[in-house]
């Protein structure tokens, strides 16, 4: 079985507005959410440590995600109007990934190579152990950041490097740093600087979200790694900036990128909204979007899963045959069908996610 990275979960951030707890589980987040208004508000809970185990999914990019008063999408989200207020927030969910690690000797943050490498060591044998032994897999997080304004000033990152901030996406709308979804625009002053110091820590940049111009200005201008955590390509979805062109598709491949597919619905299919029928998009559906961008490289190297699961949707709006995270592993058989070898498999499951890592963590 492929080990699994998944380059985008939204796991602090639901912890903080919704109480979920992660390390109970999906189906125990659904039995207290059922029929209420968190549901509602978000969809049914696809995430949690026994899933996590159960499929496969040996590392994580836990996201610090911070919603902009003007783009609030309901009243149970908590949200910011001053770079001061958006620190703070990403601040309580760094708190509560290290809580998460604290409390449970199955999650391990990754902050450096060895850590990634413990972490890896543990799914040696990838099998849950037989009744009444100890699970001793571990599921490893490395900490991403999906919207710069947490980052106060450009030199702030560094402080944030040495808390364990390892990927940054400066944009989910436009941000103090650049342009972003829905707020077309450039590089600020501030991001050009933000990138000089993202650059002398070698940290991710994640690209995810980044309007289009700004975008290309960052390929131009940041020598260190570059992803998309988790976006599609745009031919197969709205064509909007929140999607990636097929010029940006070829930049990132050409700076040896790696860009992680959503399975979302509304992101695999151009007409689905929410309350469409499921099961409008299958496996399928997921594997074409991953084939798009390995037919764009000529190889599989740059194409990955970033599921952004529990990031505003839920299992109700995702293909058939996903229920929770457990099923990204019905992938794979996917992948096989349509004609990839097993290491290109393995490469799209998650290895590119961990060459990624192994090039750019500190020892």
């Amino acid at each position: 079985m492929s080990l699994i990275v998944d380059a985008h979960e939204d796991v602090a951030s639901n912890v903080l507005d919704y109480g979920r707890d992660y390390l109970k589980g999906a189906q125990a987040i659904r039995a207290r959410e059922a029929g209420g208004p968190v549901e509602a508000a978000t969809g049914v809970a696809m995430l949690g440590l026994p899933e996590w185990l159960a499929g496969g999914v040996a590392v994580i990019f836990g996201t610090l995600f911070t919603m902009p008063e003007r783009r609030r999408m309901n009243p149970i989200e908590k949200a910011y109007t001053t770079q001061n207020e958006a620190h703070v927030l990403a601040r309580q969910e760094f708190d509560i990934y290290r809580r998460m690690a604290d409390e449970s000797s199955q999650i391990k943050l990754i902050t450096t190579l060895a850590e990634l490498e413990a972490v890896l060591k543990t799914w040696e044998n990838p099998a849950p152990p037989p009744d009444g032994q100890e699970d001793r897999r571990q599921v490893g997080i490395v900490m991403l950041m999906e919207n710069g304004d947490p980052i106060r000033t450009p030199e702030e990152v560094e402080t944030w490097y040495e808390w364990g901030l390892r990927l940054v996406g400066p944009a989910w709308t436009s941000s103090r740093y650049c342009g972003g979804t829905r707020e077309p625009g450039p590089l600020t002053d501030d991001g050009v600087k933000l990138l000089k110091h993202m650059s002398n820590l070698r940290m991710i940049l994640d690209t995810s979200h980044m309007a289009e111009q700004a975008f290309f200005q960052a390929l131009d201008r940041y020598d260190g790694p570059v992803i998309a955590s988790h976006a599609n390509p745009r031919t197969y979805t709205v064509n909007t900036d929140r999607h990636l062109s097929d010029d940006q598709i070829k930049a990132l491949i050409a700076r040896d990128g790696v860009i992680g597919t959503v399975v979302f619905n509304r992101f695999l299919l151009p007409d689905w909204n929410k309350g469409d029928p499921k099961e409008a998009a299958t496996v399928g559906t997921v594997v074409r979007a991953i084939d798009y961008v390995c037919q764009k490289a000529g190889d599989a190297r740059h194409a990955a899963i970033g599921s952004d699961f529990d990031g505003g949707f839920g299992s109700q709006s995702t293909p058939m045959g996903f229920d929770t995270i457990a099923d990204l592993k019905i992938i794979a058989p996917a992948l096989a069908e349509k004609g990839y070898s097993p290491d290109d498999i393995d490469l799209i499951m998650g290895g590119n996610w961990i060459r990624m890592l192994r090039e750019a963590l500190p020892s």
